[in-house]
Order: structure tokens, then sequence, then C-alpha cells
């Protein structure tokens, strides 16, 4: 397909779509890899800001390679390393430089422990010499090159270890940790899950100085679930999983040596949660990020590890919670970038290396949504935001002083930014409700368009022969805002006729599902539905994102209260519609949106006839620590608002139809807020129907799983709706 007049065509090939559909679209097919979009393989930009590197497999030797590709001409110049040339190892699966680019760290044998936790066998790669070092006999974690590629720092059996390449040496750095009781170098499940980070350790910029946290979790609660497996006996899976209210980890900060293998303690003043670390670019500066328990208080500290010294550098306080991110920029002198909330708007600021506000960069009624970087040659700060509309997002350059803002690629849908090292260029990933992604090479410093890189022009093609409709956006004025909405409605649309209605939603805090992007894979089920005759609308309410902090942070201390009013209210008002039957209205969503959907049928008990509710938090007091506390405070504080808005606690409401899923091996929202759910039910004497899937964690997949998850589910509201 010619790529001239790129936009034009797609929008023609979808218009086709309207006028030739055929075949309607089955979970299988979905399931199967039928629609998936062709993307760009991940790439690298490499130190020079003209060049970068790919991983490739080839799927039939299994072979892998590292290729390095030039971003101008986008043409392959050469491979850095590939697995046919290499005897130790036949494959692997990520890859990771030196900071000078002269060594390779390469990752095989992978295997999950949580969702972003991974254990794996790792090797050194040194491209001049070709030459292979095993880092470790056995499987470790998350491990890091020194800062002049010397040396590898990982962790094993919850220890620090320093590997030296050259030599070969290993060095056992922390010698006290034990499974279940003490993990030095990597974070607990609450941490990872919640503060979204694993690696807990970090080198400073000359490799004299390592700093790492340390987690104490003998005091936590453990949780015990079932592994049914295949075998004659189930197994006890057992780890530390503080519930809200309950003892977290004790986190401490510590500070290692490397040449003479010293550790000291930083005394952070009993700082409750230390989620971020990082080192500025001065040796000796460590910056740390530190929480009450509130999460309502954050303080970042600049510690001086030659003098082992402490002073408070930056502090937020907001009335429900601070955000952690990882937007926190050093520049050369230590001055810093960091983003905030504080004017009613995530923004971003400019700070001096004393701590003190220089300027704020952006402002208006909108929010930056991806804080890309900073070009210090240029002054020119990159950023996503939502300046052309809270569904949309855009890519914009400005200057530290908040002057000179250029629109880079700020096309009608969702732009995203992926830049060269130097800021030099940068691939521009474009969707909408009706354009699949579009990859395209920019100049950075003015948007310019150099090339078009890839389409999904024969997905297009392919779903010419299938019934798709179009979302349409708009708002929806619910409870005295304006909520976005979409809908979608049957190809064959009479308005004269009377249609069941069947909502979608999640909810959650600072989320959002009204999004103008390509389909997702519940997007094309939502269209499978639509083609059956029903029409499916979402609507993001009260405490979903991109709307301001007051539109978000509204729940606080209420979760499930003012979501399910504004759920039942639009349902009201979309059941008023002329082909809207409202003797038919479901509603459905998985996690915090099955949360969602149960309260909905029940306090919505006049309003929605069926409901499905996927892997669902059922009360707040069985979830962790750091995700729930931080929206609700503990139980013991707000009781009202944990019962108030748990639905065991009212199961004799349900008059409509309920459908009840989870797995067994849900290590996030575990499957006894089902069970709890489910007994409250029965000794109500209310009937519904549930699906347990054996072994299956909070994504409920595997083989056949998901179809026969979405089949289920199609039944059910074949059947109920």
């Amino acid at each position: 397909m010619r790529k001239t007049h790129l936009f034009t065509l797609i929008l023609l090939s979808f218009s086709v779509i309207i006028w030739a559909q055929e075949k309607k679209i089955s979970v299988s097919e979905i399931y199967q890899g039928a629609f998936r979009t062709e993307g760009l393989e991940a790439l690298r930009s490499m130190n020079n800001g003209t060049q970068y590197t790919v991983l490739h497999t080839n799927r039939f030797s299994q072979s892998t390679t590292v290729d390095k590709y030039d971003y101008k001409t986008l043409e392959k110049v050469g491979t850095v390393v590939s697995s046919a040339d290499l005897a130790e190892i036949p494959s692997f699966s990520a890859y990771t430089f030196s900071d000078d680019e002269k060594k390779l760290l390469l990752s095989t044998e992978i295997e999950p422990i949580f969702r972003r936790s991974r254990l794996g066998v790792f090797y050194v790669y040194e491209i001049a010499s070709k030459k292979v070092v095993k880092v470790s006999e056995s499987k470790i974690q998350e491990p890091l090159f020194s800062p002049d590629g010397s040396q590898v720092a990982y962790v094993k059996d919850n220890n620090l270890y320093i590997f030296t390449i050259e030599s070969g040496e290993t060095k056992q750095i922390t010698q006290d940790g034990v499974k279940n009781q003490i993990i030095n170098g990597v974070t607990d499940w609450v941490y990872e899950e919640e503060f979204s980070f694993v690696r807990a350790f970090e080198w400073n910029a000359d490799g004299s100085k390592i700093a790492f946290l340390r987690f104490d979790e003998t005091n936590v609660p453990e949780f015990s679930m079932d592994v049914y497996g295949t075998g004659l006996y189930q197994q006890p899976y057992v780890f530390k999983y503080p519930k809200a209210g309950e003892n977290n980890s004790k986190v401490t900060l510590h500070l290692l040596d490397v040449a003479s293998g010293d550790i000291a303690a930083v005394d952070l003043n009993s700082a409750y949660y230390i989620p971020r670390i990082k080192w500025m670019n001065h040796e000796d500066m460590l910056s740390v990020q530190t929480l009450n328990r509130h999460q309502d208080h954050l303080t970042m500290y600049a510690v001086n590890a030659k003098k082992n010294e402490v002073s408070v550098l930056l502090e937020e306080k907001d009335d429900a919670y601070v955000d952690i991110t990882d937007n926190l920029t050093f520049l050369e002198d230590d001055s810093f970038i960091w983003t905030s909330e504080k004017d009613g708007y995530n923004h971003i600021y400019l700070y001096g290396e004393d701590g003190n506000l220089m300027s704020q960069i952006t402002k208006g009624d909108w929010e930056v949504t991806k804080y890309y970087g900073y070009d210090q040659n240029e002054d020119k700060i990159y950023y996503q935001s939502t300046e052309n509309g809270s569904i949309n997002r855009g890519v914009y350059n400005i200057s530290s002083g908040g002057d000179d803002k250029k629109a880079l690629a700020v096309t009608q849908g969702t732009n995203n930014a992926s830049f060269s090292t130097d800021f030099t260029y940068f691939i521009n990933t474009y969707s909408s409700a009706e354009i699949p992604p579009v990859y395209t090479l920019h100049k950075a410093i003015n948007g310019k368009k150099v090339k078009d890189i890839k389409d999904n022009g024969p997905l297009l093609q392919r779903l010419e022969s299938y019934v798709v409709s179009p979302k349409e956006f708009s708002t929806i004025s619910i409870n005295g805002n304006d909520l976005n909405i979409y809908m979608i409605k049957p190809k064959d649309f009479d308005s004269t006729k009377k249609y069941p209605l069947f909502m979608y939603q999640y909810s959650g805090p600072g989320s959002q599902n009204v999004s103008n992007s390509w389909m997702g894979a519940n997007d094309y089920w939502h269209q499978s539905l639509v083609a059956e005759g029903y029409i499916v609308a979402c609507v993001d309410g009260r405490g979903t994102g991109f709307k301001g902090r007051d539109f978000k942070k509204v729940t606080q201390k209420e979760l499930g209260k003012y979501e399910v009013e504004d759920q039942i209210a639009a349902a009201k008002k979309l059941s008023e519609l002329p082909y809207i039957d409202e003797s038919r209205t479901g509603i459905w969503g998985w996690s915090y949106g099955g949360f969602m959907s149960t309260n909905c049928i029940l306090k919505g008990n006049d309003t929605f006839e069926i409901a499905i509710a996927v892997a669902p938090v059922t009360s707040w007091a069985f979830y962790d620590t750091i995700y729930t506390e931080r929206y609700m405070q503990t139980p013991q504080e707000n009781p009202s608002g944990y019962d108030d808005n748990s639905p065991f606690n009212y199961p004799h409401l349900l008059e409509g139809d309920y459908l009840l899923i989870h797995g067994t091996g849900d290590d996030n929202v575990h499957v006894q807020n089902s069970m709890r759910m489910i007994e409250a039910l029965i000794q109500a004497d209310k009937q519904f129907d549930w699906g347990i899937y054996p072994d299956k964690n909070h994504g409920i997949y595997g083989g056949n799983t998901r179809i026969h998850l979405y089949n289920k589910m199609t039944n059910f509201i074949k059947e109920k709706l």
C-alpha cells in the first residue's frame, strides 16, 4: 500500500468498512489474533541519537539478533549480536546496553514472579571481543551494569550481589535476606504492584556507591492461595500481602560503599513509604521521595552520601493524595524538572538545585499526560497532553521558561512519541477510534514529518468484510458534570426501534475508558454484541482522570459512591432516548469495574436488569494497603467508607441477573472477594450465575481461557438481556 496521503487512504478504507460488512466478529477470532495490529518492535535509541537498535526473533530457528538501524533512512546498518553466533546462548528475550554501549546484558530463561518481577539467567556480551560471560549460575533478578560497565549488581534470594566481569568474581553484599522476611534491593509485593517498580537499588554517577532499599516484611500478614495444577494434591502458595489497615513492610534506605563494602543506614525521619530513589548528577547526591501512610504528604530529600547528611529538597501536600511518577529529571547543575497537580491540573515545574521553585512551565485547564524529557542543548521540554481535548493526546515541546511552545503531533486522536537519545528525532504512534496505529518519523524540534514508517492498512482491509460500527463520542450531563461518553449503535440502526443497552466501565481513580484511540480486545467484543442488536455505551464518571484534580479526587474516602451514582444516573438518562429499551439495561466491568457493576445492579436494581463482574473487589478491606489507603485511609479510620460501598453488605438488593467470574490464582484481587460475595448472596437466598477459573491470575488468560470466558459472558448477555 502506498503511504502518500496516508490518512486520506485510511479514512477511505474506513468508509468502505461502513458499506461492505458481511461477517460478525467472533470471540475466537478476537483471541486467536485475527485483528492484531502491526506495530514496531521495541526500539532502543543509541547514544549518538542517529541510530537505534531492535530485537528480532527468527520464528523458524528461534534465534535472536540485536540489529542496528539509522533513524533518517530507517534502513538496517548492522547487527550488534546474533544468538546464532553464540554457542552458550541459543536465544535471548531481552537486552540492555552498558552506558558506553560496549557491552550487552542478555536475558534468557525468564520466568515471571508477579506482575512486573522476573527471574532469569543473564549473560554479558562484549561487542568488540564477542566474549560471553555468565553473570550467575542460578536465576537472579534485576541485573544492572555499573556506570563504567565493569560490574553488574543484582539480587538473588533477597540479597544484593556484585559481579565483576573481568575477574569473574562475585561478592555478596547483604547477608540477611530471607523469603517472606527480609528483602534487599528489590521490592515486596505491594510496592511492585502499587508503586510500579521492582529494582530497589541504583548505582551513583561514578559507580562508587549503591543506594538500596531494605524491606522487613516479618510482621506483614501472609496470604495463602491453593495452586491446583495437575497433581494429586493441590499446593499452597504463601506470600506476604498487607491488606488495608494491616502492617506494611518496614522500609529503610542504605548506602553501600562499593570499594570497602561498608553499608550505612540513612535516617529519613521515620519515613513510612519510600517509593522512589534517584541519584543526581553529582556523584555524592541522592534524591529520595517519601510518603506518609495516608500518602497526602510527599517529601523529597537530598542525601549527601559522602557525609550521610539529609536535607529537605521539596514537599508536596494534598487534601486527598499525592501521585508518584517517574517525571523527575535532574539537569546538569542538579536543578530539576517535576510534575505536580498543585494548581488543579497536572503540569510541569522547574526547581533550582536548592529546591526553590523557579517557574511553572506549562499552564492551563488541561493535563500533562506524559513527560518525555528535556533537551538541554535546545532548551526544549517534550511532553504529551490533553490540550486538544480530554479524550485526545497531542505531543508538544516548550522552553524551560514556559514560552515558544510548538505543537509537534496533534491530529485529533492519540499521539504518542518515542524520542531519540539526543532529541533529534521522534517516532510518532498515532491512532483514533477510526484509524489503527500509524507510525511516522519526525524532527523533534519542529515536528516536521521525515518519513512514513508503517500503517495498518491491511487490518482495515480485513475488517471490510466484517460488521463494524463507529464509536460516537459526546458528553452527557450527569450530577452537575459533563461526562465523556461513547456509544456504538448497530450498523442497521433504526431510530424507531427499541434496543437493549449494555454499558461498560472501569471507573477507578484517574482511569479513562472513553478515549479517541484504536480498538482493543474488549472493543472488538463490544462490536460482536452490537452486531447482534445491542447498543454499547461507556461513560467516564467522577473519579476518572484527565479532567483536573478536583474531578479525579472527589471520590476520596468514598470509593464506589459517586462513581456508582453516575453510572446509574447515566443509564437512566440514556434509557430516556426513544430508541433505548429501558427494561433491558446491562453493565459489566473487570477488577474495579467488577466492583462497580456489582454495586450498580444492587443499588441500581430499578435500573439494571443484568450485570457481569470479572475479578471484582467486593470489600476494600480485602485489598492492599498502598492502593486502598491512598483513596480510603484505613478501615479503622473510615469504617463507613468501607462498609457503605462493599456490595456483600447488601446482597438482599439483588433483583436482576448477575454473573460473577474470578480466577483462583489471582494474587492481586484475591478470589476471597468473590467467595464472600457468593456466600452473602446464598445466605440472602439470591440466585445468580458464576464461573471460577482454576489457577488463573487477575488477567484470567492462558490456552483457551479467554475464549471460554468471553463466550460465557456472550451467552449470558444473549440469554438474559
